[in-house]
């Protein structure tokens, strides 16, 4: 069976063109195109082509690069190929350093992070409740802390029409604690995605520092990083508008501090 399976793929390219073999290619996903890359050398040499990678990166991605705050040859400088996996394993910093772009591996779909800059966050400009300071291990030149509120209420807004169409979203809080925290180990936040205008009203109520005989939502990173979910969206068209990833706590009056945030991350939901 492999003598003859080894004998259709070399029929096979004997047979069609390479430009013929990297059309093909172009309209699998970018794990078969890997997977085919090590057939043969002709497979190879059809499947790391520019022609196909091209068509695995977003249609826009020239103009996301231009805007760029980092260095945007890279549109000149690497493969296709290369850019596609630089793009996946680098988020690039964009918007005037207020939101990241990178790509989902697997599948080439966008990934969006509005850092803290960017974020609308409640008192967020006064210095006794906010204060934007600086982390090595974050992607943003700026995180915001927080000193001292008794309401929260954080939000990132993104418009649809950049998502990746027909795609599944989930929006993810990316925090931790500095040593002194108080106020999140007992009571929740809400979260919503939803619609700018069309609040439907479903909520999550996350616990951000659940205590130890509490079930734990949140996920390390393995960045420095944890996440929680806060909740899906699904991009049809692009058409929807704006998109709120909220998080909000009023009632109670309760006095919190010690959550740092690096942002809010909105990107295609697995499974």
């Amino acid at each position: 069976m492999k003598e003859l399976s080894t004998a259709s793929q070399m029929d096979i390219t004997i047979a069609l063109p390479a430009e013929c073999i990297s059309n093909i290619i172009s309209l699998t996903t970018p794990r078969d195109a890997c997977r085919l890359s090590v057939v043969s050398p002709v497979f190879k040499s059809a499947a790391d082509s520019d022609s196909v990678w091209e068509n695995f990166l977003p249609s826009d991605y020239k103009q996301i690069i231009s805007n760029s705050v980092s260095d945007s040859s890279l549109i000149t400088s690497l493969s296709k190929k290369d850019l596609y996996f630089h793009l996946c394993r680098n988020p690039i910093i964009i918007n005037n350093g207020t939101m990241s772009f990178a790509l989902e591996p697997e599948s080439g779909k966008k990934c969006y992070m509005v850092g803290a800059k960017g974020l609308s966050i409640a008192w967020g400009d006064e210095p006794n409740h906010w204060i934007l300071t600086s982390l090595p291990e974050s992607r943003f030149p700026e995180v915001a802390e927080l000193k001292y509120v008794w309401w929260f209420d954080v939000k990132a807004m993104i418009e649809t029409k950049i998502l990746s169409l027909r795609t599944n979203y989930a929006s993810y809080l990316v925090f931790k604690f500095v040593e002194s925290k108080y106020g999140f180990e007992r009571r929740p936040v809400e979260s919503g995605v939803y619609i700018e205008g069309c609040d439907n009203g479903h909520r999550r109520r996350l616990l951000l520092d659940p205590s130890r005989n509490m079930a734990r939502l949140s996920q390390d990173r393995g960045d420095g990083w944890m996440e929680i979910e806060m909740g899906e969206f699904f991009n049809e068209n692009g058409d929807d508008g704006m998109l709120v990833c909220s998080l909000f706590e009023f009632d109670g009056f309760i006095t919190k501090h010690g959550l740092i945030i690096q942002g809010i991350e909105l990107r295609p939901k697995s499974g």
